[in-house]
């Protein structure tokens, strides 16, 4: 049903689907309702960006939270986000590092990332840029640009870390080779 679902969401011709976004997206309810995690995240993008159903950021709360609690670091990367920006739910820090780390523990370098973020700015933790330092190198060394350029400002700033402005030079040119743009 799932597989079928994204078929009908964006269209096959070599297997004769046409693209029917709500026909894809009941098909995908309904393998999420029976369980599938990977289902569950899908139906809560579709509810997030308002694909073949009505916008409704509630809903994709409720089914990220459903992929989350199975480990779908996706999920979990999201569920954060939408606790982090107050969407769908009251913003709340603390639960938006508990979901980043559960996705950053996984290797899912966004999440990586956002967690650091975290720390430097001391949302829903205490400032630590330790910490900073420690996710962003885990998200830079999966190359994530973003957590190369911020890796590469604290080493500039010495953030975290002794001041070296060959390190700051390596990860933002990194970053601006894998396309970030300061």
């Amino acid at each position: 049903m799932y597989r079928l679902g994204l078929e009908y969401l964006t269209g096959n011709d070599s297997l004769g689907i046409y693209m029917n976004e709500e026909k894809g997206v009941e098909l995908i309810r309904q393998a999420a309702e029976r369980g599938n995690a990977p289902a569950q995240f899908r139906l809560a993008l579709c509810f997030e960006e308002g694909q073949g159903i009505s916008q409704d950021y509630g809903q994709a709360v409720y089914w990220y939270r459903q992929a989350a609690e199975q480990g779908n670091a996706w999920a979990q990367h999201n569920l954060a986000v939408c606790y982090a920006e107050g969407e769908g739910v009251s913003q709340d820090y603390g639960q938006a590092v508990y979901w980043y780390r559960q996705a950053a523990e996984q290797g899912d370098a966004r999440a990586q990332h956002n967690l650091a973020v975290c720390y430097a700015e001391g949302q829903g933790v205490s400032q630590d840029y330790g910490q900073a330092i420690y996710w962003w190198r885990k998200a830079a060394e999966q190359g994530d640009a973003e957590a190369q350029y911020s890796l590469g400002i604290c080493y500039e700033e010495g953030l975290g870390v002794n001041q070296d402005s060959k390190q700051a030079e390596y990860w933002k040119n990194l970053a601006i080779q894998n396309g970030y743009q300061p």
